[in-house]
């Protein structure tokens, strides 16, 4: 076995674990929004920190399997799509988009540098979650605005205490995305820097084997 097929057995294992992890995760709930949308417990760290460690390529691996897990446990509100062209683009906006997104954490990791201080680790890890949740958020606001809005003036119609009866379609989008997705961003931003600087002595062990 080379060192190459032994390094590629160690990312795939530690993909498997963490998007496993950040499906679970994604069922702790801190708080649900009351039309679709949770604060979880830190469920995109998993997913931004292998990015991190191992580069742009194995987080929008990783990132695109959880997204079409997260799509499979969703399956029920695509469902309240009605037409066709609404229910792709809300695999697209809700699912695929945003949760593959976290991966493009990886392209930080260059910054990092080969022997990074703690500091440093803590800062690239901050710029690194803040940018992917941020767009993982544009994604939703875009489902939001495109999707959601218009057939939430039809169900609620009759309720004009209801926030889609509020707003424009893109204020609304953003408001309505904001309750769970502004809180998710904060966790993160603030767990994923600590756990990745905690990780950061969690390396692969460098093997010399020669080729068989």
């Amino acid at each position: 076995m080379t060192a190459t097929k032994r390094f590629s057995i160690h990312i795939m294992t530690e993909s498997a674990i963490m998007i496993a992890l950040a499906t679970v995760l994604s069922f702790i709930k801190v708080y649900e929004a009351p039309f679709g949308g949770a604060v979880t417990l830190l469920s995109m760290a998993p997913i931004i920190i292998l990015g991190l460690r191992n580069g742009p390529v194995v987080g929008l691996a990783a990132g695109f399997v959880h997204s079409v897990l997260q799509l499979v446990f969703g399956l029920a509100n695509v469902a309240w799509v009605p037409d066709m062209l609404g229910k792709l683009l809300c695999v697209l906006f809700d699912y695929i988009l945003p949760f593959t997104v976290l991966g493009l954490s990886g392209l930080f990791r260059g910054f990092a540098g080969r022997n990074p201080s703690k500091k440093r680790m803590i800062a690239v890890g901050l710029a690194a979650a803040l940018t992917v949740s941020l767009l993982r958020f544009a994604c939703h606001i875009v489902s939001g605005g495109v999707i959601w809005h218009a057939l939430d003036l039809e169900w609620y119609a009759d309720d004009p205490s209801h926030i889609v009866n509020q707003y424009s379609k893109w204020i609304f989008s953003l408001v309505y995305n904001g309750w769970y997705m502004i809180p998710e961003i904060i966790e993160t931003a603030v767990g994923v820097p600590i756990l990745y600087a905690a990780l950061a002595k969690v390396k692969v062990r460098n093997y010399n084997y020669t080729a068989e």
